[in-house]
């Protein structure tokens, strides 16, 4: 790639401060397939001293304006489309049609929503004698993850061109070429120097000086809980808002009235897309004891019918997992499982027959789990369903609650009442009703560890500003 061991600064590809460069590996091969430069302090406060002077002649850019730009963006991006997807499916390993219609799709549908919903949006209001405004929280340090790589790059830029602000995107050093490419857009479609600017490298170094940043106004942060732990200590001390959206242990709740074929197939399924890679899947299957073994066979059968194998094969399921990191991570927590007595079912340690190369998963199912093993309590991250029985729904309701988590949560019923009943007091930013889909004009976002504040849509936007009263504004 042209810019790969770039960053772009103030509007221009610019050479890094170090020398430093680490390999972008290809999970499904272990090999290189390009590298990037290793951004130092010195390139953050470039990038920072490039975004703070922008501010201000974007900060006063008409709604009109941003609309425009938006439009522009959102024609390039269209052209550029089958190129991210590429990129994605060889940097972190998601089958090509996951990332032509899901993984790169989902940057265009943010884009458009985001426009869409600057077009409706209010940033005045009048309450009495007092005027409130809404404006630009400043200059934004943007740290994203590989998992939905350009997913989250563009639900994060899309939301704060609107807004006004001004940006430094650092994204995942396991996933960052599309993010290049992304960078390629903007510059394409006249995103005036200094209002994007983009600097790799990993989250002690680039992430840190970003973070403990004092032009830096806002920390929008996705990734693991024990990172973005330390994201909101190193802002401490600048109090600088941040917005987190972290990690999940999505309970899935079958009722004993649902279509069990239906229902578990569709859990297990959902936890397979993107080799269990998102912080939302639905990886705590809650089953009433009566019809517990009927499901765990239904599951069984639903993990025989998965295909694992090379992301550019047609007919996949899914590919390998990101990283060796996140391959080791997911064998310790397979065979923990075991020795704390989750009863297998199917799969377990070690890559799927046939596939000695690349960072492979075998899709595996436990039962008999108790809410309080390692398996039901910690994000897995990888194609890895437990199942947990349950006497009654308040049972149901309480377990599917006692987790540190709070991003999604799932009911399934042939009941709709009866599942609005329960979704009301599940404890999660997010509740699936009968395998109703992600809405991106809907919030996204969690209760507890899974972090605060909200993306997508209106709260999207309004995350990125601050709300000024002036009163008296109006006479009384």
């Amino acid at each position: 790639m042209q810019h790969s061991t770039q960053f772009y600064i103030n509007g221009a590809w610019v050479e890094p401060e170090g020398s430093g460069r680490l390999d972008v590996i290809n999970p499904a091969t272990e090999q290189p397939i390009g590298q990037i430069a290793l951004g130092t302090g010195a390139d953050v406060n470039k990038a920072v001293a490039a975004a703070h002077a922008a501010f201000p002649a974007w900060e006063a850019t008409s709604r009109e304006e941003r609309l425009a730009l938006l439009d522009r963006i959102i024609e390039v991006y269209k052209t550029r489309l089958p190129d991210i997807a590429e990129i994605i499916c060889d940097e972190m390993g998601a089958p090509l049609s996951l990332a032509q219609k899901a993984q790169a799709a989902m940057g265009l549908v943010h884009l458009a929503t985001t426009r869409q919903t600057l077009a409706n949006l209010s940033f005045e209001e009048q309450v009495g004698t007092t005027h409130i405004f809404r404006e630009p929280i400043g200059v934004v340090a943007m740290i994203t993850p590989w998992n939905w790589p350009i997913n989250q790059i563009a639900a994060k830029v899309a939301p704060a061109l609107a807004a006004g602000c001004t940006m430094v995107l650092k994204p995942s050093e396991i996933a960052p070429l599309n993010a290049i490419l992304f960078a390629e857009v903007l510059h394409e479609a006249g995103v005036p120097a200094g209002v994007f600017n983009l600097v790799n490298g990993d989250g002690p170094t680039v992430g840190t000086a970003l973070s403990q940043h004092p032009d830096v106004s806002m920390v929008s942060f996705t990734g693991s809980t024990r990172a973005g732990i330390l994201v909101a200590k190193n802002a401490a001390d600048t109090v600088k808002r941040v917005a987190q959206e972290l990690g999940g242990k999505s309970p899935n709740i079958i009722l004993d009235d649902a279509d069990f074929e239906k229902a578990v197939t569709a859990g297990f399924r959902s936890v397979c897309v993107n080799a269990g890679q998102s912080c939302n899947a639905p990886t705590r299957m809650l089953l009433p004891h009566a019809r517990y073994e009927e499901a765990i066979a239904i599951a069984k059968a639903a993990a025989e019918k998965v295909v694992v194998g090379n992301p550019r094969q047609q007919g996949v399921t899914y590919g390998p997992v990101a990283s060796e990191a996140q391959w080791n991570k997911i064998q310790g927590l397979i065979e923990t499982a075991i020795k704390e007595g989750a009863r297998l079912i199917t799969g377990g340690p070690g890559k799927p027959e046939g596939l000695n190369v690349g960072y492979y998963v075998r899709p595996t199912l436990f039962a008999d789990v108790t809410n309080d093993m390692t398996i039901a309590r910690e994000e897995v991250f990888g194609p890895v369903l437990v199942l947990i029985p349950y006497e009654t729904e308040e049972e149901a309701i309480r377990i599917a609650n006692d987790t540190p988590y709070g991003l999604s949560a799932y009911v399934t019923s042939g009941n709709l009442d009866r599942a609005r009943r329960i979704a009301a007091r599940l404890r999660a930013g997010n509740v699936h009703i009968n395998g109703a889909s992600l809405d991106p004009r809907a919030p996204f976002g969690g209760y507890k560890q899974s972090g605060n504040g909200r993306e997508f849509g209106i709260h999207g936007i309004l995350e990125f500003m601050e709300t000024k009263a002036v009163l008296g504004y109006a006479a009384a």
